[in-house]
């Protein structure tokens, strides 16, 4: 069984479990994430399940439904408009409820699928473990910006080393993409997972280094948080360049949050734990 298929239902449990008593009214509130709403938000992790499930179909389905999206975009809809058009009259609860089923669906599918298959997707094609771990990745991103609106603390789980490595496997990408040189020497770097274990990557050198909550790694290589809202120890100009332009996830390049603007916003519920 695809343990990463599991990490995937827990994160998507973990979601759903915090807004299952949101009232109606705030599903419409934006957020601090290009002030997409609750129901933007849903929508797009539905959008690209939908777009997950697809690639175990055929390559030509999932190609077409990407090339319908880019044809859209092209003309000038926003992917937010595209969402809200493709999710129809579903929003806020039922929206919440049709997302959840199917990400469950998805997720015993992909755990029983051949973890090193090859599957077509948007971007460069990848492995079916690649693809279930983005979809976690997206739903553990993009549910921040979601508990933080909440004003909850999320509780975190060591299934987040799914992203760390994410993280750590697109040290090139995040430098390719925007066109800069990619550096031939790799950081070391050592989180502290939420069990208190000890993660470690790459070899121990003494001028590039990263150390810290494996949560606030994760936090700036999905642009959750920016790099100064973080409690990281960064050494070494290598070390501090990539932590600045992290990013873990396919398309264009993307600025991170400035500092201070993503955050928990404690003024508007009192902030506790949340989405065990």
């Amino acid at each position: 069984m695809l343990t990463q298929a599991s990490d995937f239902r827990e994160e998507c449990s973990a979601l759903h479990l915090a807004l299952g008593d949101v009232p109606d009214e705030l599903w419409s509130r934006p957020t601090q994430f290009k002030r997409w709403t609750f129901d933007d938000i849903i929508g797009h992790l539905h959008l690209f399940d939908f777009a997950a499930r697809l690639t175990l179909e055929s390559e030509a389905s999932v190609r077409a439904f990407f090339g319908k999206i880019r044809t859209q975009l092209d003309a000038g809809e926003t992917l937010v408009a595209f969402t809200r058009r493709w999710t129809g009259e579903a929003r806020g609860r039922a929206l919440l409820e049709r997302w959840i089923s199917f990400a469950r669906e998805l997720a015993d599918i992909y755990a029983a699928a051949e973890p090193h298959r090859r599957v077509a997707w948007g971007g460069p094609d990848m492995s079916v473990r690649s693809c279930i771990s983005a979809r976690q990745m997206e739903t553990w991103a993009h549910g921040q910006a979601i508990f933080d609106s909440l004003g909850k603390a999320r509780v975190e789980t060591d299934r987040i080393k799914n992203i760390a490595i994410m993280g750590i496997n697109t040290f090139a990408w995040s430098f390719s993409n925007r066109r800069l040189a990619v550096p031939g020497e790799k950081p070391h770097v050592r989180l502290a997972a939420p069990s208190g274990e000890v993660w470690e990557w790459n070899s121990p050198q003494a001028e590039d280094s990263i150390a810290g909550s494996a949560v606030d790694f994760c936090r700036v290589v999905t642009q959750t948080r920016n790099i100064a809202d973080t409690e990281l120890q960064v050494s070494g100009a290598v070390a501090r360049q990539w932590m600045s332009i992290a990013q873990c996830f396919a398309g264009p390049p993307e600025p991170p949050p400035a500092p201070g603007t993503r955050h928990i916003e404690r003024s508007k519920q009192a902030a506790r734990p949340a989405g065990a």
